[in-house]
């Protein structure tokens, strides 16, 4: 069953159980391009500009309050996922994202219509565009939306998540502070190390670029709303821009303020290049912790099997009892994810032209799941092998007593060369460097075991 809507375009049949209206399901028919939608978290960020925005015009008497409440109603009904299907459309559209705006202004409209037993497709008493858009244009809407999911997405969902995966780590740095191991510089023999030194390294680099992202937050903080088409802020009320991120700021509980330059805003993305660069940052730590776990981890037999991590579920179809190191991969992955989609952001962000950049949707999808995967890997990660982290002590001390590099302990007592021969003969023949000290005549067995303790060399 379909009903007729109309835009300047003319007439066009849309299915009668759809909320949406004429644009909409014109991008539907010329925008078959893969499958790849918003994630619904973005159009709810979208929904609450729609509703602060309809607050905002309804106080400042641009649209009349009955009208300002209504939409206000349907835009509640869409951030609490009661419409999630009347969003349909692709990623893969019109590069200021104007269909998704339209596809925003139609459903609010035809359900705020619905609410107050109108007809839907009238646009009455809810216009589209004169009441749901007013004061608005797609290129100062879109990122702000794209702002606001931003900013929901790091706090409800980031920094929770790193912060679990940090305090897991950081558990564990302090429990495992004593056991010292053999450090690696190079993949080859370093000098010794504690597991709890090894593991705090990890903790730190986390820590580090999740502060670096809640002292950048407040760039995301700064919207373009009320810039409208191109930064002049044509059509909008002169307190608009102030009120809306105030409203914005008010309803979720965030910090968010007008942009003191709307042309910036439009034309370029800056903010969120320069967030993604740290996102990317992030998966840089991420993927070098991963990749030391597996490691460290690897054997049981042929590896290394210094740690032991939990085994989740079996590791091959062909070879009984084989347990990987999935959560390291599946990390990993993700890390090479986020590293592909901050060059897509870059390169997106760069093409800004005149007065608009017309990359927004694929900029604001990337970004969504960049954040999204940091934060799913880092819980995964947390609760089935961080959390599970063990030390095998044998493995650890037998590794610790076959290092060369303690040989180091001696460069004080005998000099750097002397030294050397001792390391390169003990290699050579295959034996202890105690065994070597003692048959190069350099010193007792007493005095290699003073100066050579490795529990004192960490």
């Amino acid at each position: 069953m379909m009903r007729e809507e109309f835009d300047s375009f003319g007439s066009i049949k849309v299915p009668n159980n759809a909320y949406w209206g004429a644009q909409t399901q014109r991008s539907l028919e010329n925008f078959k391009i893969s499958n790849e939608r918003f994630h619904i978290d973005f159009i709810c960020a979208y929904a609450y500009v729609k509703q602060a925005a309809a607050y905002v015009n309804g106080e400042l008497e641009e649209i009349p309050k009955d009208v300002s409440n209504l939409i206000q109603k349907a835009a509640e009904e869409i951030i609490q996922g009661k419409l999630d299907d009347q969003f349909p459309l692709v990623v893969w559209q019109t590069g200021s994202g104007t269909q998704t705006n339209m596809n925003l202004n139609e459903v609010i409209s035809n359900r705020a219509i619905e609410i107050a037993g109108g007809v839907i497709g009238s646009k009455h008493p809810v216009h589209p565009n004169d009441h749901v858009n007013k004061g608005q244009s797609t290129n100062d809407t879109f990122p702000t939306a794209m702002h606001v999911a931003t900013m929901i997405a790091l706090h409800r969902d980031l920094f929770p998540a790193i912060e679990k995966l940090w305090k897991t780590l950081h558990e564990k740095a302090e429990k495992y502070q004593a056991i010292v191991k053999m450090g690696r510089t190079h993949l080859q023999d370093a000098t010794p190390i504690t597991l709890g030194q090894e593991i705090s390294g990890w903790a730190y680099q986390i820590k580090l670029a999740k502060d670096n992202i809640e002292i950048f937050k407040k760039n995301i903080g700064e919207l373009a709303a009320g810039g409208t088409a191109v930064g002049t802020g044509l059509n909008a009320h002169p307190m608009y821009a102030e009120k809306i991120a105030a409203r914005l700021s008010k309803v979720l509980c965030l910090d968010f303020y007008t942009s003191p330059n709307k042309f910036a805003a439009l034309a370029g993305n800056d903010a969120l290049v320069a967030l993604s660069g740290l996102l990317c940052s992030l998966s840089c730590s991420l993927m070098k912790m991963a990749n030391d776990i597996r490691w460290m981890a690897s054997g049981p037999r042929g590896g290394l099997g210094e740690i032991s991590i939990p085994e989740n579920e079996p590791g091959s179809s062909i070879m009984p009892g084989k347990v990987n190191p999935t959560q390291s991969e599946a990390m990993t992955m993700a890390c090479c994810q986020i590293f592909g989609n901050h060059t897509t952001i870059s390169m997106a962000g760069s093409q800004g032209n005149f007065e608009l950049n017309v990359y927004k949707p694929v900029i604001i999808h990337n970004l969504l799941q960049s954040i999204r995967l940091i934060a799913d890997s880092c819980l995964s990660f947390e609760k089935n092998c961080a959390r599970g982290l063990v030390p095998n002590l044998n493995k650890i001390q037998q590794i610790k007593q076959q290092s060369l590099m303690l040989v180091t302990a001696l460069t004080p007592i005998i000099g750097y060369d002397l030294a050397a021969k001792v390391a390169k003969k003990a290699h050579k023949e295959n034996i202890t460097l105690k065994e070597a000290v003692l048959s190069m005549n350099l010193m007792t067995g007493e005095e290699f075991d003073k100066h050579v303790n490795p529990d004192n060399m960490v």
